[in-house]
């Protein structure tokens, strides 16, 4: 019965411990919880302080807009997401990546016709500079990205490319599967000019394999077709412009 009872009352000690442990661990995980959130504070503290110091920088230098863009999203903070509220009356950026994004919209639209709803990164900042001014705002190809990723809530299709180490926007809902990709990457290495012949070749494809997708392209106005050559070529406007710009 000495036994038991030594038994019961060393239980009751490890449970009287345990509580005791607990109750240190829950004060220790509300003290790192509190520490980290006077840490975060005080970084957006230093963060508003360092944005109102360097205002006319953040809004006229895209490169040190970059930077600032990178600080704010090491702690959770984007100045784009609306036109109202602090970031947008301190410093402008919510109404100056709508204006972006509309005039990205404008300039897509105008050379839809021409390149079929794909175009070169930098052809766009081009157009889009002609567009705004000499006087405006310079703007950088990471302005361009954040304006776009804006517009993806709309559901417009707007979406950015890469092919190799040049990138495109895709302005129209269109899907592009990977047999698309890889005709335009091919066709990226060839000066934006195709054959069937050629692409038969390069990925071993069946004819109607390769006929499918040029026909989705083609319908698109994203690819040209010239039958006067002896073969068929198939011509891309957006990657033509692009290499015409170099």
């Amino acid at each position: 019965m000495r036994s038991r009872g030594i038994g019961i009352a060393g239980i009751s000690r490890l449970q009287v411990q345990n509580n005791k442990l607990n109750v240190v661990g829950k004060r220790l995980t509300e003290q790192r919880i509190n520490d980290v959130k006077i840490q975060f504070q005080t970084f957006k503290t230093n963060l508003e302080e360092f944005a109102q110091k360097y205002r006319k920088n953040i809004r006229k230098d895209p490169k040190f807009r970059t930077h600032f863009q990178k600080m704010c999203a090491s702690i959770g903070v984007d100045p784009l997401a609306s036109n109202k509220g602090f970031w947008a009356e301190l410093l402008g950026v919510g109404d100056f990546y709508s204006k972006l994004g509309v005039q990205l919209i404008n300039v897509c639209g105008v050379t839809r016709s021409q390149n079929g709803g794909l175009i070169a990164m930098s052809q766009l900042k081009q157009e889009v500079e002609k567009m705004r001014g000499s006087k405006a705002q310079k703007i950088s190809f990471d302005d361009i990205e954040r304006a776009i990723s804006k517009l993806k809530i709309l559901g417009s299709g707007f979406e950015i490319i890469k092919f190799g180490e040049t990138k495109f926007v895709k302005s129209v809902p269109t899907e592009l599967n990977q047999d698309h990709t890889q005709v335009f990457a091919l066709a990226h290495k060839r000066n934006g000019v195709l054959t069937k012949s050629l692409i038969v070749k390069e990925f071993s494809w069946q004819d109607k394999r390769v006929e499918s997708a040029l026909r989705t392209l083609l319908s698109q106005g994203m690819a040209w077709i010239d039958t006067q050559s002896q073969e068929p070529e198939y011509w891309f406007p957006s990657l033509i412009e692009n290499w015409l710009d170099k």
